[in-house]
């Protein structure tokens, strides 16, 4: 089994391939949520109407009171919009979702905004509210994160968050960039698996959709796709990985089409991928999904990439913690299969908030992960069927919203 992701140092494959063995004795090992229902609306006729869902700050115990502050304008934007429905909750040390749920008055099942609010907006770094927490939380609610090295970060997302939701946008286009770089099977999988059927997808939905596929994806189209190009921005490239922990800035760059492949056999340049220090202002997408590795997270640390786009205008970005793989548009083997990348897209497009269009991705998630338990639960599963199911299950649980949940595309 083969895995995404370019090492930053070596220019070749990040991680070694695998045997279907190998993967099922670390799936075994496993301990897999045993909630996994996906969320229903008990309380809740429309999604949008955040009077009716509610919208949550979630901070860490202890958070500076700048970065609350700084966030301000934004907090004041959705106590108006939630009304009654609009709290601010903390978590505390070594609190788990589950945990934090019950001291609020929730249990497993559907969101009641009287209590929890669906929209839900987690505020600082993984190594205070953990990814792990992040994941379990989503799987009922619509959650987002923000998280910025400075108070003045905090402050500019918010102003573009307020000043978006002030202006307001009629329709925008959707543009899908995808590398398929040379000698290079997960992009060429991608490109040919992922993004060609998703433009097709949704283009017969009735969507505006422009596309840059193999090589026409440079790393000069993509600064200009960012500098001016459309309201929703969806990538399929190689996430840039290392094992340095001093690269952090590089962490989640997305490869472009200007990388000449692992079999030259070089160290990666910069010149070959976008990272956070290529972006400037402004930033027109509102919100810009990346399949690639590392480009939400990694670890206990949101990556540079989307923290620089948010800081300089976008509403909010999608993206994947840790490794990606191929599951995420493939399933049986080779046979590709999108509907969940399609509704989310496709939702953004037609006006819906974020955490909501985003709701497919993660039912996708519960389901495979409601599959994978009950084959660990069943005495001599096939190692190739259960490698393949933990796999698939880690890459759909791995993405993230970097931002509020409740911005919208248009």
């Amino acid at each position: 089994m083969e895995f995404n992701g370019i090492d930053a140092g070596t220019g070749g494959y990040l991680f070694p391939a695998q045997s279907p063995a190998d993967i099922a004795r670390t799936a075994r090992r496993s301990v897999l949520p045993r909630e996994l229902a996906a969320w229903t609306a008990s309380f809740v006729r429309d999604l949008d109407d955040l009077a009716q869902t509610g919208w949550g700050l979630v901070v860490p115990d202890g958070l500076d009171a700048a970065i609350i502050d700084a966030l301000c304008p934004l907090l004041d934007l959705r106590a108006g919009q939630a009304g009654a429905h609009y709290r601010e909750l903390v978590v505390r040390p070594g609190e788990d979702k589950s945990t934090f749920l019950r001291r609020n008055g929730m249990g497993p099942g559907p969101a009641d905004p009287r209590r929890v609010p669906y929209y839900l907006l987690i505020v600082g770094p993984p190594a205070l509210v953990p990814y792990s927490f992040q994941y379990l939380l989503d799987v009922q609610y619509a959650v987002g994160r923000v998280d910025f090295d400075t108070v003045a970060e905090y402050a500019a997302y918010a102003r573009h968050v307020v000043a978006a939701e002030e202006r307001g946008v009629a329709t925008v286009p959707a543009h899908l960039f995808a590398t398929s770089n040379p000698d290079d099977e997960p992009t060429g999988l991608s490109a040919r698996k992922l993004a060609e059927p998703l433009a097709r997808e949704l283009t017969a939905f009735g969507a505006a959709v422009t596309k840059d596929v193999g090589a026409p994806a440079t790393k000069q189209r993509l600064r200009d796709l960012l500098a001016g190009g459309p309201g929703i921005l969806f990538t399929a490239t190689h996430g840039l990985g290392s094992r340095d922990g001093d690269a952090r800035d590089v962490q989640g760059a997305l490869v472009c089409q200007d990388w000449p492949g692992p079999l030259a056999a070089q160290p990666i340049e910069q010149r070959h991928y976008l990272c956070a220090a290529d972006v400037v202002a402004p930033v027109v997408p509102r919100v810009v999904f990346s399949f690639a590795c590392y480009s939400g997270g990694f670890a206990a640390h949101v990556s540079r990439l989307p923290q620089r786009l948010l800081v300089h205008g976008a509403l909010a970005f999608v993206g994947h913690v840790d490794r990606a793989w191929g599951y995420s548009f493939l399933w049986d083997g080779a046979d590709e299969h999108i509907t969940a990348m399609v509704s989310a897209v496709l939702s953004l497009h037609e006006g819906h908030r974020l955490g909501t269009a985003m709701e497919a991705v993660n039912c996708r998630w519960s389901e495979i992960a409601a599959e994978l338990t009950t084959r660990l639960d069943q005495l001599g599963a096939d190692d190739r069927r259960l490698a393949w199911l933990w796999t698939a299950c880690n890459d759909a649980r791995n993405y993230v919203v970097v931002g509020d949940p409740a911005v919208r595309a248009c």
